[in-house]
């Protein structure tokens, strides 16, 4: 049963919004009805961050008020659909942690309803076959000054228009000969209502129902009458179908439906240097520019997971987002701070030299090593300890080493000391160099009475730098990902592709990353989150993502 509108208003765990304010006067004038609600995706390309939005909306909405959601394939269209982007929808909603039940549902299943439905408009008078090709039903159409002209075959009469549609179905006609368009008002101000087309000759076979159909629907005539046939009560969608809701009341009202569904708009999901569009995104794809739908880069909801994105994170996003009436464009600097917000107190703090160089410790004794207690997580104890060994021959990132370095350099220079991170004071005493001048090592003492935890008390150092036993490094590709798309400086709010959207180095691990797992998570003190890459990872080889840096641009 429903929540009382008192049990909604008491559930603060759910924002409330737009939307639900018109749910709630349902409720109240239809008490004992369950709300119900659906997300139907067309599976001809993989999920994106917009995709997560309108899934939080639809099942968040549904699980409100304790009714029902739907998982629905809107698979109307053959010649761009896949069983791969079935496969995958699926699996990103789970991961998104939503459940559809026993509810899952295609649009194909109901290709005989439709069928029926749409003679039923023939016979009405509200349906009629056009021989007008795409070009020339463009071109009587309109424009948005001026009005539609009627078609030379839209008085046909009603035998003859269930005649040539039974043959279209039987497939006597070939692709783009003849359509069946539904008659409304060409010269309506809503040029969605001029005369739309709701069902094309397509002789293709259907990843669900193979070649029983050579006709198939269009989306809008086919959506509302699936949710009406499914039952569902509110039908959310993005704010582009708008101008296509009284092309969806139409259907409804002239295919005679009981308790019709009502459409409800909202604000699509807009962020700064991502694309929310599947026909680009298949681009870049198709053209080799992103390692498939999946890359790391990509704003898919498979890209981002396999990145190292948490289903908490892209959740906690869209709530902050909120559900608004108009578009607009959202920071991506608050998804990264969502994310940060979600690893800090998950990821394990590790260290990982990304650009080493060796380093001797000549006074340390030879053979020696020490395995010393590191914390997991500081800001979560309940995460525990591991032990890091340090020796003679280490590893510390080049950028924590300067030559010659500028004014409050804190690092390790030429006669300065530092402190290694959980372990000693060292100080630089001598630089080596190749041939080409190049720094490849450094020979430093250490100061066995500075032993971190031991209760030092005596002089201060202003560095801290993280390094790695140079004996017991794991070996692992590192790869450093930026946005897929930057501002074009030459074309004042333009878009372009970024060539340094990745950089892949070799980096130097402590042995504990050894045992990580495809999907493990941490953080790579002073480099940012990183996660094992899912896809490229074996037992030769461990591959690390760079999630998200440390620092964060969000301004709350």
């Amino acid at each position: 049963m429903n929540k009382s509108k008192e049990e909604i208003a008491e559930d603060s765990n759910v924002s409330s919004n737009f939307i639900h304010s018109i749910i709630d006067e349902y409720v109240e004038a239809n008490p004992n009805n369950k709300i119900h609600t659906r997300f139907p995706p067309e599976p001809n390309g993989y999920l994106h961050i917009g995709h997560a939005k309108a899934i939080c909306i639809d099942f968040g909405t549904a699980q409100k008020y304790n009714g029902l959601c739907n998982l629905r394939f809107d698979d109307t269209n053959p010649t761009k659909e896949d069983v791969e982007y079935v496969e995958s929808i699926k699996e990103d909603v789970k991961w998104l942690g939503f459940d559809w039940g026993d509810r899952l549902y295609y649009a194909s299943n109901y290709f005989d309803k439709f069928y029926d439905y749409a003679v039923k408009l023939i016979k009405k008078g509200k349906a009629y076959v056009d021989d007008l090709n795409a070009e020339q039903i463009r071109e009587y159409r309109g424009t948005l000054t001026e009005p539609g002209k009627n078609s030379p075959h839209r008085d046909r009469s009603v035998e003859e228009n269930l005649d040539l549609f039974e043959r279209m179905k039987k497939g006597e006609f070939p692709d783009g000969s003849r359509v069946l368009r539904a008659k409304m008002d060409m010269a309506s101000p809503n040029l969605n209502m001029r005369d739309p087309v709701i069902y094309r000759i397509s002789h293709a076979s259907h990843h669900n129902t193979g070649d029983k159909w050579c006709i198939y629907p269009m989306y809008d005539y086919a959506h509302p009458l699936e949710d009406a046939i499914e039952g569902i009560t509110h039908s959310l969608c993005t704010l582009e179908f708008e101008d296509h809701r009284p092309l969806y009341d139409w259907v409804l009202r002239e295919c005679e439906v009981e308790n019709p569904p009502r459409q409800i708009e909202f604000a699509r999901l807009n962020v700064t240097n991502m694309v929310t569009s599947k026909r680009k995104l298949k681009a870049f794809v198709d053209d080799a520019v992103v390692d498939g739908w999946d890359d790391p880069r990509m704003p898919t909801i498979s890209g981002l997971r396999r990145r190292g994105y948490t289903p908490e994170a892209i959740r906690d996003f869209c709530d902050r987002v909120g559900v608004a009436k108009a578009d607009s464009m959202v920071d991506i600097a608050l998804l990264e701070h969502c994310l940060r917000d979600d690893l800090k107190l998950k990821a394990s703090r590790v260290m990982a030299v990304l650009d080493p160089i060796k380093v001797v410790i000549t006074n340390y004794p030879e053979g020696q090593v020490e395995y010393l207690e590191v914390e997991n997580n500081q800001e979560s104890p309940e995460m525990g300890s591991r032990e890091v060994p340090f020796s003679r021959i280490l590893y510390i990132d080049r950028e924590d080493f300067m030559e010659n370095p500028p004014k409050k350099y804190f690092r390790l220079f030429p006669g300065n000391e530092v402190r290694f991170k959980n372990a000693y004071f060292v100080k630089c005493n001598e630089v080596i160099k190749d041939e080409n001048g190049e720094i490849v090592e450094l020979h430093c003492t250490y100061d066995p009475e500075t032993k971190s935890g031991s209760g030092f008390t005596g002089r201060k150092v202003k560095g801290t730098i993280h390094w790695v036993s140079a004996q017991h490094a794991i070996d692992a590709e590192v790869r450093l990902y930026d946005y897929l798309l930057v501002e074009d400086e030459e074309n004042e709010g333009e878009m372009k592709l970024n060539s340094e959207s990745l950089k892949v180095q070799k980096a130097k691990l402590e042995p504990a990353l050894g045992e990580a797992k495809s999907g493990d998570k941490f953080q790579f003190i002073r480099h940012g989150y990183f996660s094992v890459d899912t896809k490229d990872t074996t037992k030769e080889k461990l591959v690390f993502n760079r999630t998200v840096s440390l620092k964060s641009s969000w301004k709350k």
